[in-house]
């Protein structure tokens, strides 16, 4: 069974908090385990295309919409971006594709917060081949459960941490370290949402002392997990170091969960990735979550020991 990713349409449905999964409820697991991998077990093509398709009407049909709504003609527009009146009309006819400095101008004309920005990385396939199915899933996703061992998780990077994280990959260039981390920030969008998936992050307190990018970058990163953890739809708890071996130490991993029910899992190490069908494999990483979360610190706690780091 392939993963059914909902239309972009259908992407701001109502938040809920983490369900009890069904038994009968499908299931598709993403395995990641490093950045050059190649896919086994399915092909991916057809479900990204259509993912790809998707965002790529849903964006047409935004940008009529809002344009029209501002009573903004292509005449009018193509000065504020600027560019010509022939590429806006290609774009909204979908002739031509989006470019993210096209988006980011056209978000500044139309007075948006993220609404195109979201839909771009479907859109352009950015990111690793195999890796290009997941950002689609968590655009689809009503909520996402994230475990991270060594690193504060993509959603919630600041763009410097980011950074930092891409250029210590072996021969990494200047131009796609600066490529990676706009993919990383357009993945965020969906956090900006009127609608924004539920996200539960349980994260080893290992991640808040490794000093990524120096302690100046660290320590902005910090802020900003504090002042994400403010917003309603996201939840973050840490495992105390205290705890010693722990089900988590094997690496990080997420469940996402669509709007029909659908569960994806989604597992990170180093050097090979595949996808697999095998129900056995999201049990298993809800049993680790479930582990995981009984010894995970309230937020209240949580947000002491984060303090506590920043201080040091």
């Amino acid at each position: 069974m392939r993963l059914q990713i909902p239309s972009m349409a259908m992407v701001n449905a109502d938040v809920f908090r983490n369900p009890p999964p069904k038994a009968s409820q499908p299931v598709v697991v993403f395995v990641r385990t490093g950045v050059h991998a190649a896919v086994k077990g399915c092909d991916m093509s057809e479900d990204g295309n259509k993912a790809a398709r998707n965002a790529s009407e849903e964006y047409r049909a935004r940008m009529l919409k809002y344009r029209t709504a501002k009573d903004i003609t292509h005449a009018r527009l193509a000065p504020l971006l600027p560019c010509s009146e022939s590429l806006i009309g290609a774009v909204e006819r979908g002739t031509r594709l989006p470019t993210e400095p096209f988006t980011r101008q056209l978000e500044k004309a139309l007075g948006l917060h993220g609404e195109l920005l979201e839909l771009l990385p479907p859109i352009r396939g950015l990111g690793p081949k195999w890796f290009r199915k997941w950002p689609a899933a968590e655009q689809a996703a009503r909520s996402i459960r994230l475990y991270e061992v060594a690193l504060i998780p993509g959603l919630l990077q600041t763009p410097d941490y980011a950074r930092a994280i891409f250029q210590g990959e072996p021969g990494a260039l200047p131009d796609e370290v600066d490529e990676d981390v706009k993919v990383r920030l357009q993945r965020q969008t969906i956090l900006s949402r009127h609608t924004p998936p539920t996200l539960s992050l349980i994260l080893d307190e290992g991640a808040l002392w490794r000093k990524i990018g120096g302690q100046e970058v660290m320590r902005a990163q910090l802020a900003n997990l504090l002042a994400l953890m403010a917003r309603p739809c996201i939840t973050v708890r840490v495992v105390p170091l205290s705890s010693g071996s722990t089900a988590g130490l094997g690496g990080a991993f997420a469940i996402a969960e669509t709007g029909d029910g659908t569960q994806i899992g989604y597992i990170e190490s180093a050097d090979t990735g595949e996808i697999t069908h095998h129900t056995d494999m999201v049990r298993k990483l809800r049993e680790r979550w479930e582990l995981l979360s009984a010894l995970a610190q309230p937020t209240y706690e949580t947000e002491k020991i984060i303090r506590k780091v920043m201080e040091s």
